[in-house]
């Protein structure tokens, strides 16, 4: 969605739509500065790119040094591993390619679900250094898209614009002086909103199961225990002060309830059951349709 009366500067990348609206125009030199983020970005964490440096990880044991991000990233994952008891997991990769979401996009599943390693026998990340001990698939996809609409939003401050909202396919951050009105895509169809939410300053980002789903029931929000997607939770929202914390606990509803979560993250939430009945947190301000 594009901030209304603003200019809009779309394009894709990470395999998503973007769309950055701004009150005036962007330079060109300020939108080359933004594509070259989403190019670096991609260039280490992409699993689909046999260039990548996360694919590197997949091929062989060892050290691998990443962007500074990375230093965000892995304390924010490992604290997400450990309260959901592993489901919620960066080794999910290869669990995501045994349901046939890999490089080629086959969507055919090559055999039965496969449950992911476990962290602390092949993974040891400290900082921006990644150390595995036997090739794995690592996968940040549950906070790397929110992850990248915030560097985003660094270069545009750096640029003295202040002011501006980032549609990331659908992951939202706003860093405008005005609230958004934001519908909440049904479940289960695109075209229909089940409610809406205000949104100020910070991000709201969701997860669901229509979104990368094929074949019999399939889709990419997978139990790192089992390698099983999940059943129980249809779709998730949650609103925080960056799009990497609330695009990463909109998948972690999948797995633990949002009043868990809020004990350790500054977090308002909503969670869509599969048998129709929806949670939410007191400061999640919106109205749900019946």
């Amino acid at each position: 969605m594009a901030h209304p009366g603003w200019t809009g500067f779309r394009f894709e990348g990470i395999g998503t739509r973007w769309e950055i609206s701004t009150p005036a125009p962007l330079p060109d030199a300020l939108r080359r500065r933004l594509l070259a983020t989403l190019s670096d970005y991609d260039s280490a964490w992409s699993r689909f790119r046999p260039d990548s440096l996360i694919s590197a990880a997949a091929r062989r044991p060892g050290s691998y040094v990443l962007p500074a991000a990375a230093s965000a990233l892995g304390p924010l994952y490992q604290t997400l591993y450990r309260l959901t008891g592993g489901a919620m997991t960066p080794l999910i990769g290869a669990s995501l390619e045994q349901l046939g979401y890999n490089a080629g996009y086959s969507l055919r599943p090559v055999g039965v679900p496969l449950a992911a390693p476990v962290w602390d026998e092949v993974l040891n990340w400290r900082g921006r250094v990644l150390t595995v001990s036997a090739p794995v698939v690592i996968d940040v996809g549950a906070a790397g898209k929110g992850q990248l609409a915030d560097l985003m939003s660094e270069v545009l401050r750096d640029a003295g614009i202040e002011e501006h909202f980032i549609d990331a396919g659908g992951d939202l951050l706003n860093a405008g002086a005005l609230g958004v009105d934001v519908g909440l895509e049904h479940p289960y169809d695109p075209d229909r909103a089940i409610g809406i939410v205000r949104l100020g300053s910070g991000a709201l980002c969701g997860s669901a199961a229509n979104r990368r789903a094929w074949g019999d029931g399939l889709h990419h929000v997978l139990d790192g225990t089992t390698g099983v997607p999940v059943r129980t939770v249809v779709a998730s929202w949650a609103m925080a002060a960056t799009a990497m914390v609330a695009d990463a606990l909109s998948t972690a509803l999948f797995f633990v309830e949002g009043s868990r979560l809020q004990e350790t993250f500054d977090v308002a939430w909503l969670t869509v059951h599969s048998d129709g009945h929806a949670e939410y947190s007191a400061d999640f301000e919106g109205v749900l349709f019946p």
